[in-house]
């Protein structure tokens, strides 16, 4: 391993260095290993594909191979950097031993099994008093909190979404394909801005919208049947997710009587939501609109989650989740009805909880 000096932080590093290490020590633990790759970008600015941070109370270290020295040293100056040359379990234990840790923390829901087991193989080997300590959302949780200079990405990326919205469903018409209409938007996107596609983008029609999480095919959009189109943009690393059912030509009785339903859905969630409030009971202020009109075993998924440097991330709002909705949260609000072998209503914004209420950033028409 070959170590490079360190450079100066940003003021925004510092914070979230200073919050994990709070977060470090109330857990016990000497050190924390992180490898998730939006964790690591959040705390050292560093994009590359592989690498790990190992944060402790006086260390600060980001481990990657030769392809992304320079790239992490151009990126994370405030990081000490540390080229590795093998697999973890081959350097981390000679590391560790020399900062004299006793236990160390690592991403549970990321390092693989086998991963894993060799680490503990190689501590127990070369003989390091090492006890490795599974935790799960220590960095997640700290990012579920924008900051200002984050809401600010968002933000833009959410109006690249809507503006191209609004400008491919006039392109779209009947008789073009889903996958047609899909990379019309994508075009769109990446032309004005979007670095890249934070997921596929959905475009659903007929009976294709019945399922959530469609892809598009070479199937012709019809008059009269529902087109659903899911869609994000992404500006520095931070996304945006948004969702739009739409009818060209008249929609059938059903259609419409589920799209209202959704859309009011929608919107006593979007009024009712405070902070302080439990994710669950967010769920349930939409889902209880839906089940009284007579839906409730269509509406499959959660009503939302939240969105930031990853596309799904904390808060997770459904009917079994745990998290607590605070000031600084953005997440989609996305009540959905779907009919298999019909078709399916999906309306989808993000909001921002500021001061106690949910802000809408996606604002585009949704009357049908």
């Amino acid at each position: 391993m070959n170590r490079i000096a360190k450079g100066p932080r940003k003021k925004s590093g510092i914070k979230r260095l200073q919050k994990l290490r709070t977060s470090i020590g109330e857990k016990g633990l000497d050190a924390l290993l992180i490898s998730q790759p939006e964790n690591l970008r959040y705390l050292s600015g560093f994009t590359g594909s592989s690498g790990w941070l190992l944060i402790s109370e006086k260390n600060a270290i980001l481990a990657t191979d030769f392809r992304y020295v320079e790239q992490a040293k151009s990126e994370s100056p405030d990081f000490e950097i540390i080229q590795t040359r093998q697999e973890l379990h081959a350097w981390l234990p000679g590391l560790v031993s020399n900062f004299g840790w006793r236990k160390l923390g690592f991403e549970a829901n990321v390092v693989s099994y086998e991963g894993y087991h060799k680490l503990s193989e190689a501590i127990k080997v070369k003989q390091v008093k090492l006890e490795l300590v599974p935790t799960t959302g220590v960095v997640e949780q700290l990012r579920s909190i924008k900051e200002p200079e984050e809401l600010e990405f968002i933000l833009r990326a959410a109006q690249i979404t809507t503006s191209a919205f609004e400008q491919v469903k006039e392109m779209i018409h009947p008789g073009m394909t889903e996958k047609e209409a899909a990379w019309e938007i994508e075009k769109f996107l990446r032309q004005t801005g979007s670095e890249g596609m934070p997921f596929e983008i959905i475009v659903a029609s007929g009976a294709n919208s019945a399922l959530p999480h469609a892809r598009p095919t070479e199937k012709l959009i019809s008059s009269g049947e529902p087109v659903l189109i899911d869609m994000g943009a992404r500006i520095s690393g931070y996304s945006s997710d948004f969702s739009r059912t739409l009818f060209w030509g008249k929609a059938d009785k059903i259609f419409r009587e589920i799209y209202n339903i959704v859309i009011n859905a929608q919107a006593a969630a979007i009024q009712r939501i405070e902070s302080g409030m439990n994710a669950s009971e967010a769920d349930r202020l939409a889902r209880s609109v839906i089940e009284q009109a007579g839906y409730g075993d269509t509406f499959g998924h959660g009503l939302g989650h939240g969105v930031g440097l990853a596309t799904h991330e904390s808060p997770t709002l459904n009917p079994s989740s745990s998290d607590s909705l605070a000031d600084g949260m953005v997440f989609t609000i996305e009540p959905g009805i779907y009919l298999a072998g019909q078709g399916g209503v999906r309306i989808e914004d993000m909001v921002v909880l500021e001061k106690g209420k949910a802000k809408v950033l996606t604002k585009t028409k949704k009357d049908l």
